[in-house]
């Protein structure tokens, strides 16, 4: 059969390359068209045929100012769905640009399935309407989407969380404390505390102090900024004095003795590798954003281990919530021989059961197989 996928961002081309790979041990007739990465392309033998360089545009005024890229990808991406005549499009997140080459797809009768489902739940419900239109089977990865999608009509299978299976493959190639702290020359003697403020200079600007103030009132540990990809060193100069770390964030999450994690994947990550945490989220910090947010968000967390878990598991601390002395006092209590330590270690082996076993990107292409055959 031939398969026509799009991701338009790295974790993405990640996913699809493991689903592309799955697919070939599957169906053995298999070929790819795809927008994508350069794992994509590994994985397939072929190139994409838009770079996902090309469409990851964020935010509105970078949006606003790539409008004509973004309109000429859409009709690239059109005219290869309509030359390949695929047996089926799979939209691999990427909610905006794939909701209208969904629709595309579907009015040409090329069946559609989502794997890695857009956060609809959480946000732009809306959405919902659209994606019952047009996809025929949603490949969710977190297994409360299931009676989400049922309540609103939609056929949903969960196939396993991907995060699972590449966290532990990465907790095996994980170095030695030692060898991490002779590597980015830290002291091996104190127990690191990792801050992960996120990725995006404004993510950084709004959490880092807060960071910071919070674990210079522990000199017992060694803080370590994890730095994002791509940021210059001036983004953490807030921080002065703590060292920056850039392409070992998972290795410094999963060696630390404690984390403050800005929220997002991260904060999966970090409790998939056992690694007490505190999430922070300071976004302005005004009371009114939180009750803005509290209105606009559909769901009772924000962290993606409390989502799971279906209960409160690692505290967060929100907006004006996020607060040096709010932090400091939730961090204390995750330390070693506090009781909320253990409590949180164990609803962290909750989440992993809940997460079930490996092989999400082989349990989504043989959905999709035994979809199409019947």
């Amino acid at each position: 059969m031939h398969y026509f996928l799009c991701a338009g961002e790295p974790s993405g081309d990640l996913h699809a390359a493991a689903l592309i790979k799955a697919l070939a041990d599957n169906d053995p007739s298999a070929t790819f068209t795809f927008l994508g990465g350069d794992m994509m392309a590994e994985a397939s033998g072929s190139a994409p045929v838009i770079h996902y360089s090309r469409m990851a545009f964020m935010g509105f005024s970078e949006v606003l100012r790539n409008l004509r890229t973004i309109g000429a990808n859409f009709t690239t991406a059109k005219k290869a769905i309509e030359q390949s005549r695929p047996d089926c499009f799979i939209a691999i997140d990427y909610p905006s640009f794939n909701l209208k080459l969904a629709a595309h797809a579907r009015k040409l009768g090329i069946p559609v399935f989502w794997y890695i489902s857009p956060k609809v739940w959480a946000w732009k419900e809306h959405r919902v309407k659209k994606l019952r239109r047009y996809v025929s089977k949603m490949l969710c990865i977190l297994p409360f989407e299931i009676e989400f999608y049922k309540k609103h009509g939609m056929e949903a299978v969960y196939v396993g969380n991907p995060s699972l299976e590449e966290i532990d493959g990465r907790l095996e190639k994980t170095p030695g404390l030692r060898d991490f702290c002779a590597k980015h020359e830290l002291d091996a003697g104190k127990p690191l505390l990792a801050l992960v403020p996120g990725s995006r200079r404004g993510e950084i600007r709004n959490n880092l102090p807060i960071m910071t103030e919070v674990a210079r009132r522990h000199p017992e540990m060694q803080p370590v900024i994890a730095g994002a990809p791509g940021r210059p060193a001036s983004d953490y100069a807030c921080a002065a004095g703590i060292p920056v770390v850039y392409g070992a964030t998972f290795d410094l999450m999963a060696l630390a003795q404690a984390a403050l994690v800005t929220s997002g994947t991260a904060t999966l990550e970090c409790a998939l590798a056992g690694t007490p945490q505190v999430v922070c989220y300071r976004a302005n910090g005004s009371r009114l954003s939180y009750n803005i947010m509290k209105l606009i968000l559909k769901i009772p967390f924000v962290s993606l281990p409390n989502l799971i878990a279906g209960r409160k598991v690692i505290s967060e601390m929100l907006v004006h919530l996020c607060t040096p002395d709010s932090v400091n006092a939730e961090l204390t209590a995750i330390l070693p021989g506090a009781p909320e330590r253990e409590k949180m270690i164990e609803g962290y082996a909750d989440i992993r059961s809940r997460l079930g076993a490996h092989g999400a990107a082989s349990n989504a292409a043989r959905t999709i197989l035994t979809t199409l055959r019947g």
